[in-house]
């Protein structure tokens, strides 16, 4: 039984995340200031070391501006954030900011090309394997997922920059849960397929150039896809 129970948040977690929740449901909006630490440290139930402690591990992150006697401002988090602001976000998908799924694949559409050709260039022996069990997937919305995820990894650690791969592991879990609904797309999974049969053969034959041609088209077509969804999707919920 005892491994079925979850402990508790730590004081300065739980107060870290209630106040992340606070800045993107805009009860404390980018911009504002927090109220005084005492107040606040009533309103969280913590106390106020460890309320400090929380405000310096935000400010750190980019969330917040502290300054010793002086109000703590909210920082415009987009602005002035840095990649622990980025995991944090994807881990509130109900409350992500506008658009930041397409700019999330405007970046893809940048990045991958570059990782992918370096792949190609570095590491094709450790793509080759698992592209030659993409005809083997199952057509389902998870599975396509499941590989795409893998094959995203998979290039950004045979590119032989590990920033590649950082900045992926960010978004590990987001990652596939966006994939699962781009994929209920009969079209994005006829698409990705053309794409794993295209990057197999420019691997096999060790050609870097054609696997970030390839890359890049299936880049501009996923965000193509994604923003063709979503206005469907948009005009669902409005009926």
């Amino acid at each position: 039984m005892l491994n079925q129970w979850t402990a508790p948040p730590r004081p300065n977690s739980h107060a870290e995340t209630a106040l992340i929740n606070a800045i993107l449901d805009d009860t404390f909006p980018c911009g504002s200031t927090l109220p005084g630490e005492r107040s606040l440290a009533t309103q969280l139930g913590v106390t106020r070391p460890t309320l400090r402690e929380a405000l310096q591990r935000l400010a750190r992150d980019g969330w917040l501006t502290v300054h010793q006697g002086k109000a703590t401002l909210v920082n415009d988090y987009l602005q002035d954030g840095g990649l622990n602001v980025l995991s944090t976000l994807v881990q509130h998908s109900d409350q992500l900011p506008p658009n930041f799924v397409t700019n999330l694949l405007e970046v893809r559409l940048n990045l991958a090309p570059a990782y992918t050709r370096a792949a190609v260039t570095h590491a094709p022996q450790s793509i080759q394997p698992l592209l030659n069990t993409y005809a083997l997937l199952e057509d389902s919305p998870q599975a396509m997922a499941a590989f795409d995820w893998k094959l995203h990894r998979c290039l950004t650690i045979a590119s032989q920059n590990p920033i590649y791969a950082l900045i992926l592991n960010g978004f590990a879990d987001f990652y596939e849960q966006l994939a699962e609904i781009y994929f209920l797309s009969a079209e994005g999974r006829e698409k990705s397929m053309v794409f794993y049969a295209e990057l197999t053969t420019a691997v096999s034959n060790h050609n870097p150039q054609a696997a970030e041609a390839i890359s890049r088209a299936a880049m501009r077509d996923s965000l193509r896809l994604w923003q063709k969804g979503e206005a469907a999707r948009s005009h669902a919920v409005e009926k």
